[in-house]
């Protein structure tokens, strides 16, 4: 069974009067991850608007090139 140093939970959160200061980094970092991955995920989907922009006008300017070489 594990053994905690920390009678309640009450004192778990104050953790010895720092309390404040570690829940506001815990939430600061979670933040940060959570726009992190967002951002990421958005860039992304942007890239691959793009990458599928830029295949299409390829495959327009090519089928474009072939029509007056007829």
């Amino acid at each position: 069974m594990p053994e905690f140093n920390f009678a309640s939970l009450r004192d778990f959160l104050a953790m010895g009067g720092y309390g404040f200061y570690v829940w506001l980094s815990f939430g600061t970092t979670l933040l940060l991850l959570v726009g992190l991955t967002w951002t990421s995920f958005k860039a992304q989907q942007q890239f691959l608007r793009q990458l599928a922009s830029s295949q299409a006008r390829e495959a327009r300017v090519r089928a474009h090139q072939q029509q007056e070489t007829l």
